[in-house]
């Protein structure tokens, strides 16, 4: 693929995942409470969840103006989503009433480090004190 096409897909795929984080995670708590909600009801767990992925969404969306100016955010965000992914996934296995969000949740994080990783290669070794530029 070349760099041109990566990075319009890269700029894509910015935007997909953050209208999902700012539009999309609530409505898949209430549709699929299984596999994305990990409490009875509205709690204030996840509102704050949503919250703090509904801010991620609008930088994202920022950020997918010009990707490479943005790189410690798209590092960021596949790096916690690992971090997250990995520590649900274990409380899944862990408490069999929340096995849902091995089919959920669980694999939805993993996708979104999954694709921002194959197109912001450079976002995966991001290092401190380095420049984007």
């Amino acid at each position: 693929m070349s760099e041109v096409n990566r990075l319009n897909y890269l700029k894509l795929a910015l935007r997909v995942f953050a209208a999902v984080f700012v539009l999309g995670v609530y409505p898949l708590t209430v549709l699929w409470p299984s596999g994305w909600s990990w409490h009875a009801g509205q709690s204030e767990y996840l509102q704050m969840i949503i919250a703090i992925y509904a801010t991620l969404g609008v930088f994202l969306w920022l950020a997918s103006r010009d990707p490479q100016r943005h790189l410690s955010l798209i590092s960021f965000t596949i790096w916690s989503s690992i971090a997250h992914g990995a520590t649900m996934a274990v409380q899944s296995i862990a408490h069999a009433q929340h096995l849902g969000h091995l089919y959920g949740d669980v694999p939805a994080l993993f996708l979104v480090a999954a694709v921002l990783g194959w197109l912001s290669p450079a976002a995966l070794t991001l290092q401190f004190g380095k420049s984007a530029t």
